[in-house]
């Protein structure tokens, strides 16, 4: 690797700092936050404001905002995303750190399909593979993106006299107990599947974010029941969580501290 440009480094500081607060900042505030010389700033700053990366802000002489360069080198990198391949990397990466399977799903209707998988290394694991479609109340993942939907949507989808289909004992098959599921899983952000679609497997998921902020996807771990505990899931809840971010991040997606 090689070195680092100090003054390269610097601007990306400035820019950087607009991510917070109102948008707006001053050079006091620059040099404030930075502590860089007053020199220094008001040189990138001119120099950033040359190149269209920050603006005046009308009738606030002397602060600047975000100009429309940012935008559009973030709008091209939205452009080259391919949420399967992302996906993938980050349950890769998942996987190797819990060595469980991962999944990243989409929703389609009432189904899930899975755009991504990354299996255990362990002799006993799921089995599933990339491209499978399942009911989304039988699942984690499923359930966790329609617990994303809106109320009216999800009534679309699944009517209060809907025919759930049930893949294992446990499954949910009653619409006015799936929506206290969803209800649950809404108010805590994650969601758990005891063997609702394999007698032997249980699993969790996490929501995964585009940059406006939509579940766009979820991401889930699934383990055989030999493996789980109270204290296993609570672990990769954490984890699928952690996972989810990343990916979310990935997406152009930005949470609020």
């Amino acid at each position: 690797m090689g070195r680092l440009v100090p003054a390269v480094t610097r601007a990306l500081d400035i820019l950087e700092l607009f991510l917070d607060g109102d948008g707006t900042l001053s050079a006091p505030d620059i040099v404030r936050k930075l502590q860089l010389p007053r020199t220094t700033v008001h040189e990138l700053v001119t120099t950033l404001a040359a190149r269209g990366y920050i603006v005046a802000v009308q009738g606030q002489p002397g602060r600047y905002r975000l100009g429309v360069r940012p935008y559009q080198l973030g709008s091209r990198y939205a452009e080259q995303l391919d949420l399967a391949a992302e996906g993938l990397q980050v349950a890769r990466s998942v996987a190797e750190t819990c060595d469980e399977t991962v999944h990243v799903a989409i929703l389609e209707y009432t189904d899930v399909i899975y755009i991504a998988k990354v299996d255990s290394t362990h002799a006993v694991r799921m089995v599933s593979a990339a491209g499978r479609r399942l009911p989304a109340h039988c699942t984690s993942v499923g359930k966790m993106l329609l617990a994303s939907l809106s109320e009216a949507e999800l009534s679309a989808r699944i009517p209060d006299d809907a025919d759930l289909v049930a893949m294992t004992p446990n499954s949910i098959t009653d619409p006015a107990a799936l929506r206290e599921a969803l209800a649950r899983i809404r108010e805590r952000g994650l969601a758990v599947e005891n063997r609702e679609s394999n007698p032997d497997v249980s699993c969790v998921a996490a929501p995964v974010r585009d940059r406006a902020g939509k579940v766009v996807a979820a991401l889930s771990i699934s383990v055989p029941m030999i493996r789980w505990s109270d204290e296993r899931r609570i672990e990769l809840e954490q984890l699928a969580a952690k996972g989810a971010a990343e990916l979310s991040e990935r997406l152009g997606h930005r949470s609020v501290a």
